[in-house]
């Protein structure tokens, strides 16, 4: 059996076999990459209500770390919390773990959600959580198209869409949502340096219009449509690039985009080549 980690590799202590014997051949799997989702051998994990879906986000937020007891009902009751807040968590907590270890003994130790002072952690593989698995390819810079292609395609919505609104969440879904947006634009440049263009072009128009403030995606942009023999339309979308800018923060493009436009009005002969 493997040993158990967190998302930053760490190793956690192995319990022993007659523990955790039960398992041996469980497959848990969660998804915050769109709405969170439990699945156990690939049958859905039925999560309970909201504030007790919450706790579970939360700890998954935490990327295998302790979130202390006293943050977790901070974060769960944002504004009055009450009286027996945490009995509450405490409840949360007990009914998650007979629901994502379900063969456990009730004498057994939890071997998922467990009791990590001064709060609570989860103990999975890197691969479990499509969050951990899609943050452990993107941090790879020698990781190329297809490698990016795969991660990207864990995503099914915004990160934790669930619990919009909430600080802990926000937070997690905007660090995530740059990491997506860098890795499209690694994923379009490695597509269109192989000249491949035409396959870019729709993830950049998607991108761009997502964060119409990323000159990145709008200079992969105009690069992949004029490889497409589109030069019209890449001098279009610097244009957008340019109105968005000044509209939104009333200043001018950078330099990239600038000396891409001399160059697009220019033809340039780099810009046709595969690996510019």
């Amino acid at each position: 059996m493997r040993p158990i980690t967190d998302r930053n590799g760490g190793r956690w202590p192995v319990r022993s076999c007659a523990a955790l014997s039960y398992r041996v051949s469980i497959v848990l799997t969660f998804r915050v990459l769109g709405p969170l989702a439990a699945h156990l051998d690939g049958e859905p994990v039925a999560l309970g209500r909201p504030r007790q879906r919450s706790v579970l986000a939360r700890l998954l937020a935490a990327g295998g770390r302790a979130v202390p007891v006293d943050r977790l009902i901070d974060d769960l009751y944002a504004h009055e919390v009450p009286p027996k807040a945490l009995a509450a968590v405490q409840s949360y907590v007990s009914n998650l773990r007979r629901a994502l270890e379900p063969g456990r003994s009730p004498r057994a130790p939890a071997g998922v959600l467990v009791t990590q002072p001064p709060g609570y952690a989860l103990r999975l593989e890197a691969g479990a959580v499509d969050a951990w698995r899609f943050e452990s390819i993107v941090s790879d810079p020698a990781a190329g198209h297809e490698r990016l292609a795969e991660a990207l395609a864990l995503w099914q919505g915004p990160a934790y869409q669930e619990f919009a609104g909430a600080h802990w969440a926000d937070a997690e879904a905007a660090r995530l949502e740059e990491l997506r947006s860098s890795a499209v634009e690694r994923h379009a440049d490695a597509v269109i340096r192989l000249g491949r263009a035409a396959a870019a072009v729709p993830d950049l128009e998607r991108l761009a219009g997502e964060h119409p403030l990323r000159e990145g995606a709008w200079a992969l942009l105009a690069r992949a449509l004029y490889r497409c023999g589109r030069q019209g339309e890449a001098l279009g979308a610097l244009r957008r690039a340019r109105a968005h800018l000044a509209e939104e923060l009333g200043v001018d493009p950078g330099p990239e985009l600038r000396r891409l436009e001399q160059d697009i009005l220019a033809q340039a002969a780099h810009l046709s080549e595969a690996w510019l």
